[in-house]
């Protein structure tokens, strides 16, 4: 097959996948204990979160992302999962590791709640069976399950290029099928590489101490352990159950023979490596046998400790290669009966002691771990230089950990928790991901290249289990979809709740005065200026006065110029050349005095108010205005194009206006202590501060800003306004611009003051349903 693949595809072809991560992970206490909290409520319905609910217990979080095209956006999507749920419990971590924390007795460990309804009592009921069977401990066993499926098309081809008198279902069953059974005969090297839980804390189980070395007062391993999760003292079925993969008829039909003899209650009761998944897994072997197999789940993955995520990319690009050898590997004509009963030996000898250098059952025959595991990854190897899939490193690193033990996981798992205990060491892991999650906190992995505030609306609508489509990256274009209920959206506040006229009475500078004086809200006075006509008038009317130049269809104020001292009619007509180049219209307005404040509006509430500050740096008596701007953009908070909280200083021509009335230019060198401000005009896009004021702002200006909102329609305005005391309601104010469209990630992180949950107020405005279940069990 590996010369029919070459043939056939190309690099991009062969690694066209639809890849999906669950991970498992318990809450749990500073101190290492579970948590006995519930399952936090901003995550809303744990039976209809597409994203985040829980397993066997309440304490024990389940992340699930979305099936995605490759490696790297899974492993962003993990990540982005993990953020959310971190940042969302308070005075707890997630456990990095796949073997419990300090846990309760059987009766004190939470069984996770469902309201009521009948799937609901039928989760609950499920999970009162297993806690009799089991135990409640080892369903405290977490880890990673990884969902795959080659595009359609990809086995389309395949299918059109066998000579075969199988339908096409059929034949794509048998792939996945001959996946399953060689995925089988081979995990016990996964198992070894990807192994992480060779040590378990005593109150784990006190029946699989005997014979165990401690580690420390609280835990216990044995020689070479790389993996108790997938070992004796693991997850498994009471008896050894074998389905048969001959093909999804016999797959079924064993595991109906299984529930008829009471081995198992249901399918889900299963606990094999791996699974056939169908199209409806709530009825799965139903839907097996209708609509065939559509992807296959591994569940051999222990939570790797040394990542956020529990799972590195570079591992889930091995597995995707992985998934491809299984592909490609032949089966042996002569293979034994016993073939599955060989398979799962080899797992449970490498699990127990896979750091040691044991001895394998391969078709019958004995052969060490080391040799067999460099024979897979040789033929591994000439897989991927045959199909030149530019991922050598990548088996290469495989193959330093079969030759150097001390290079697995598990290996450094069991020296860690040697140094610091184990309990503290997973601690202390725990601590560093929550506070690289707070660190990043208005990052969205993998999507950074889109605008901030589209981001964060995204993030609030997964961690409420809102599905979240991206339709036009480029455009920060996205759908938003709960249940039957769609909302379209575009940089996070253009939505279907705002008309296209709403949108251009706010562009229109002009015809938002007129509309706001109509409602008598103050507004600055001014004229326009026509490109083309005479300048000389205008220029002389407002000459030596405290003006505001400004381009009449513009946002985040570009072609400002602002003259608070009064300016030249040189530097008057200048502010109106850079007007020009942004519109064909300038207003000419008398400035409003005071300070500048942007509210908020959405719905009929300010949701945040903020002062921004105008562009400045802080002098050092060393360094000119250019390079304290250079030093300034250097903080990781600053980017371009609205993809961070904060924009980098630009110095343009309207920065330079500015200084020359204060005899300034950008060689200036400040005074140390100096502030120099490189504008008037405060925009965050332009480099400002922003400096949140919600709660020292009275009702009675929000109030305005509200009715200036009204007042054109909008449910989403960014309202600025001019006040020359913001504590006194008596005090003049003037409304000098409503904007369309605006940012919220100014509000939602502010360069001082309270952050603001911003995005939570837009997804009500949308009608979406944020009202958590939880409150009804």
């Amino acid at each position: 097959m590996l010369n029919q693949l070459k043939q056939l595809f190309n690099i991009e072809e062969l690694l066209a996948a639809s890849i999906g991560i669950e991970r498992e992970g318990l809450r749990v206490t500073p101190e290492g204990k579970l948590a006995m909290s519930k399952h936090p409520a901003v995550f809303g319905d744990k039976l209809k979160n597409p994203y985040i609910t829980t397993d066997f217990s309440e304490s024990q979080v389940e992340i699930i992302t979305p099936n995605l095209d490759s490696s790297q956006k899974a492993y962003d999507y993990l990540n982005i999962l993990y953020d959310i749920v971190a940042l969302n419990i308070e005075d707890e971590y997630i456990w990095p590791g796949s073997m419990p924390c300090d846990i309760p007795a059987d009766e004190h460990i939470p069984i996770a709640e469902y309201r009521d309804c009948k799937t609901c009592q039928e989760a609950r009921l499920y999970r009162e069976e297993l806690l009799k069977k089991y135990g409640g401990k080892k369903q405290l066993i977490s880890g990673i399950h990884y969902n795959f499926s080659f595009e359609e098309n990809f086995i389309q081809r395949l299918y059109e290029a066998e000579d075969t008198h199988l339908s096409y279902q059929l034949f794509k069953d048998s792939i996945y099928l001959k996946m399953a059974r060689n995925y089988l005969r081979y995990r016990w090297l996964l198992i070894y590489l990807l192994g992480a839980t060779p040590v378990f804390h005593k109150t784990y189980a006190t029946e699989c101490t005997r014979y165990l070395n401690k580690v420390d007062e609280e835990s216990f391993t044995n020689p070479g352990a790389v993996s108790y999760r997938n070992g004796e003292c693991g997850y498994k079925n009471h008896t050894d159950l074998y389905p048969d993969y001959s093909s999804v008829e016999a797959y079924a039909k064993s595991i109906e023979r299984f529930v008829a003899d009471g081995m198992i209650q249901s399918h889900k009761e299963l606990y094999s490596q791996i699974r056939p998944k169908a199209k409806d897994n709530t009825r799965l072997l139903e839907s097996l046998k209708q609509e065939g197999i559509l992807y296959i789940e591994v569940r051999s993955i222990d939570n790797n400790p040394f990542e956020k995520g529990g799972i590195s990319l570079e591992d889930l690009e091995f597995l995707h290669l992985f998934m491809l050898y299984l592909l490609i590997k032949e089966e042996s004509k002569e293979e034994l009966s016993n073939w599955q009963e060989e398979a799962t030996n080899n797992q449970r000898l490498i699990a127990k002691g896979g750091r040691l250098e044991v001895w394998l059952s391969k078709e019958g025959k004995e052969i060490t771990k080391t040799e067999w595991a460099l024979e897979i990854l040789d033929e591994m190897k000439v897989m991927e230089e045959t199909l030149d899939l530019n991922k050598v490193e990548v088996i290469d690193e495989m193959v330093k950990k079969v030759c150097d033990p001390e290079r697995t996981y598990a290996a450094k798992i069991t020296e860690l928790s040697k140094q610091k205990g184990y309990l503290q060491s997973q601690l202390e892991l725990a601590e560093i991901y929550k506070k690289d999650a707070y660190a990043n906190r208005y990052k969205l992995y993998g999507y950074d290249d889109m605008e901030l505030s589209t981001q964060i609306l995204m993030k609030e609508a997964i961690k409420r289990g809102i599905k979240v489509e991206v339709l036009d990256r480029s455009d920060n274009f996205i759908a938003l979809t709960q249940g039957t209920h769609t909302e379209y959206v575009k940089q996070a506040t253009k939505t279907s709740k705002d008309s296209y006229m709403t949108m251009l009475m706010m562009e229109n500078k002009t015809v938002t005065k007129k509309v706001l004086e109509k409602h008598q809200i103050c507004v600055p006075k001014g004229i326009e200026v026509f490109k083309g006509q005479g300048l000389e008038l205008a220029v002389k009317r407002y000459a030596n006065k405290p003006i505001v130049v400004k381009p009449k269809s513009t946002n985040f104020g570009k072609g400002i110029s602002i003259f608070t001292q009064g300016a030249s009619e040189v530097d008057i007509k200048r502010a109106l050349e850079i007007g020009f180049e942004h519109d064909d219209t300038v207003l000419i307005e008398e400035f409003a005095k005071g300070k500048e404040y942007r509210f908020l509006v959405i719905g009929d509430q300010v949701a945040g108010v903020l002062h921004r500050v105008p562009a400045n740096v802080i002098g050092d008596g060393a360094h000119t205005i250019t390079q304290l701007v250079a030093i300034k953009n250097q903080d990781s908070l600053r980017g371009r194009g609205y993809k961070t909280p904060l924009e980098k200083i630009n110095l343009d021509a309207s920065s330079a206006l500015f200084l020359k009335q204060s005899d300034l230019d950008f060689d200036y060198i400040p005074a140390e202590g100096e502030v120099v401000y490189l504008r008037e005009n405060s925009n965050i896009s332009t480099g400002g501060d922003s400096i949140d004021y919600t709660d020292d702002i009275p009702e009675y200006f929000k109030e305005i800003a509200v009715r200036a909102a009204k007042a054109v329609g909008a449910k989403f305005c960014g309202v600025d306004m001019m006040l020359e005391d913001y504590r006194d309601e008596k005090a003049p104010y003037a409304i000098i611009e409503l904007n369309f469209n605006p940012a919220i990630h100014i509000h939602s992180y502010p360069y001082k003051g309270t952050e603001r949950q911003i995005a939570e107020q837009v997804l009500k405005v949308l009608e979406f349903n944020l009202e958590s279940d939880c409150t009804q069990y």
